[in-house]
């Protein structure tokens, strides 16, 4: 039987290093460097190279694990265990030399996500949990805010960058939320959003167009921080299912139906 809280320790350590990485090669990207996926989606030489880095470390924890990586440099054909990696989380934030950018791992059993670890590159903050602990950031308890007002609180949330077709929802969206509560940010790392959300600095936080290696590990982190999570229709198909609400217990029930309303189907 694996023991997720030594697992976690390893895990912890590993984005670490490779966050490390990260922040000495930052210096040194050029515009050569920067591949486009897509116009607003980059990648660069860090990426994989951190990417390979992950998943080198990663498989000897759990030899028979394969892996959901945003690189493609590792597969997956339905192992019990799977690692979600995603290497460089806010890669045009890291291009721009801005933050937050992160390292962001998560393991999935069968179709359970047992652990979550993301590494803050910029502010050297690690959020964290494993299965049946509370969640940490660097060695503290946290939990997420106790806000019920909708004019005390703090929203977070991403833009689409390859699929617009739900832009003017997005923007009716916002204009509510602008109007209704103390602000909305963008940090362009949808990991860190979460993790924010996890340790009370955002009560909620939703987006568009995302994919499992962006939300699973922050995702874990915040249910174990007390938060709750679903799609934009209240289901759980929120981890391959491209859409996500995620909020304190607290302010949850209110947050729900106002995203539904704009983003639901």
């Amino acid at each position: 039987m694996i023991n997720y809280q030594i697992l976690c320790q390893d895990v912890k350590k590993i984005a670490k290093e490779t966050g490390n990485f990260i922040k000495q090669e930052g210096g040194k990207i050029t515009k050569s460097d920067v591949k486009l996926k897509s116009l607003s989606s980059l990648v660069t030489y860090v990426d994989k190279s951190a990417e390979l880095q992950i998943v080198e470390k990663l498989k000897p924890l759990i030899p028979s694990a394969g892996f959901i990586t945003e690189e493609g440099t590792a597969s997956s054909s339905d192992e019990k265990y799977r690692w979600i990696v995603d290497p460089l989380d806010g890669t045009t934030n890291f291009v721009h030399g801005i933050t937050p950018h992160s390292v962001s791992i998560a393991l999935m059993e069968n179709r359970e996500l047992v652990l979550g670890v993301v590494y803050e590159i910029g502010r050297d903050e690690i959020f964290y949990a494993w299965k049946g602990s509370p969640a940490y950031l660097n060695g503290t308890q946290i939990s997420t805010a106790t806000n019920k007002k909708p004019e005390e609180t703090l929203i977070s949330t991403g833009f689409p960058y390859y699929d617009f077709n739900m832009i003017d929802k997005y923007i009716a969206s916002m204009k509510y939320l602008m109007e209704h509560s103390r602000g909305i940010r963008r940090m362009g790392s949808a990991a860190v959003d979460l993790s924010y959300v996890a340790a009370g600095r955002f009560d909620a936080f939703y987006e568009h167009a995302l994919h499992a290696w962006d939300v699973a590990a922050g995702a874990f982190i915040l249910k174990q921080a007390g938060g709750i999570i679903s799609d934009f229709n209240g289901g759980d198909n929120w981890l391959f299912g491209k859409q996500i609400i995620a909020a304190s217990s607290s302010y949850f029930d209110i947050f729900y139906p106002v995203i539904n309303k704009y983003m639901g189907d």
